[in-house]
């Protein structure tokens, strides 16, 4: 129907075709490869000319179920699965510049995209000019001999948002490729290709699977970027996705919409009222201030908050119960990361100061804990930590 009207998320991501003997998941197809009737149909896939599957490094239909489904989401073309979200981000970047090019990137992005960027992209000559993403002045005169911006909305660890409006402007005019890095948001509360962002990459670890239980990356771009990585890039890098693993994704995406507004809920509220707590002197959570100009719809469940100098942060962190100490974000668990553990991995480089993060930040993930028990388990902690 010419005038339907579109299909949400929620109806998008739990109604599925049937499957084969009326299944409502897509099968897993643990296959290493698959063969062909006869040679006409072999020599066909090979020139482009069928789309039926050859190997899973390159093509698997339950990892390609996958894929269908996140473009869509995502209001992309098309979209390739990985192993991990470096391995989206990596052939993502990779696919873009040349040796001795130049990447403008924001600062205090995950701090392995920082690391690949100052460490083995200037292997091959290619340099990173870090700025502030919100100085939309200081990007646009970065961009000058450019071939790509990095961006990172919100950023991971101090949330801070960029004009995505603005700067997919400023980089088109410039002929640079915007890629942004979608994890924090997930497809749910942001969708940055509606706004001009020319690639965007997911951690699907993070909210998309949703149970810790699956390390993956997506990347989901229009069909002439999808098919340069897909050509030149990712066969050679070999960071394919299982497909078990794609199955995993699937089961996590049916109940996203749920997640992210339990985890926005709960999140919103502890920042709140750690924002009025006497031993924190800052929360970051774009929630608590937004632009504007704010593309985002929602909130997700990662922000962080600044201790005062009275607050011991081993011992805070020692000192919590529900709450873990690990890398990692998005799952069901709640988590809290202190900054300095990022901070002494970016001075390998004698360039922690891009970095950008204070020592004093402690970066938690909301998990789908009750609220309550969650601020109990943070006040506690926090009374254990502080040294008068």
């Amino acid at each position: 129907m010419p005038n339907a009207k579109p299909i949400a998320q929620q109806t998008l991501l739990t109604h599925d075709q049937r499957h084969e003997q009326g299944a409502v998941t897509p099968p897993i197809y643990q296959s290493s490869l698959f063969t062909f009737s006869d040679y006409d149909s072999m020599i066909a896939r090979f020139r482009g000319e069928s789309d039926q599957p050859l190997y899973s490094r390159v093509d698997n239909p339950t990892v390609k179920a996958l894929q269908d489904k996140v473009a869509a989401l995502e209001g992309g073309d098309a979209c390739l699965a990985f192993a991990s979200g470096m391995a989206a981000i990596s052939n993502a970047i990779l696919s873009v510049v040349q040796p001795g090019a130049k990447v403008v990137c924001v600062n205090h992005v995950y701090p392995d995209t920082y690391r690949f960027l100052r460490g083995f992209c200037q292997r091959f000559g290619i340099t990173t000019q870090f700025v502030d993403g919100d100085d939309e002045a200081a990007v646009a005169a970065a961009l000058s001999g450019a071939s790509l911006l990095y961006l990172e909305s919100p950023s991971s660890w101090v949330m801070s948002e960029q004009n995505l409006r603005q700067l997919a402007t400023l980089a088109r005019d410039a002929g640079v490729v915007t890629l942004i890095d979608n994890s924090w948001a997930s497809p749910i509360f942001q969708q940055p290709l509606l706004y001009g962002i020319d690639i965007v990459v997911h951690s699907a670890s993070k909210y998309i699977s949703g149970h810790s239980d699956v390390v993956a990356g997506l990347v989901i771009a229009s069909h002439q970027h999808i098919n340069n990585i897909a050509r030149h890039i990712s066969p050679f890098l070999g960071g394919k996705l299982s497909a078990n693993e794609a199955s995993l994704l699937m089961r996590g995406l049916r109940t996203l919409p749920l997640r992210m507004k339990q985890h926005q809920q709960s999140a919103l509220q502890l920042a709140e009222k750690l924002r009025d707590h006497p031993q924190v002197s800052a929360v970051c959570h774009p929630g608590l201030n937004p632009p504007a100009w704010s593309t985002l719809r929602g909130y997700s469940g990662l922000f962080s908050f600044a201790v005062t100098e009275q607050v011991d942060i081993p011992q805070f962190c020692n000192a919590l119960q529900l709450f873990h100490m690990g890398v990692s974000w998005g799952g069901f668990e709640s988590l809290v990361m202190p900054a300095i553990s990022v901070i002494n991995q970016a001075s390998e480089f004698n360039s922690a100061q891009d970095f950008g993060v204070s020592p004093r930040l402690i970066r938690i993930s909301v998990g789908l804990e009750e609220t309550d028990d969650l601020w109990t388990d943070l006040t506690q902690a926090l009374a254990a930590a502080t040294h008068r």
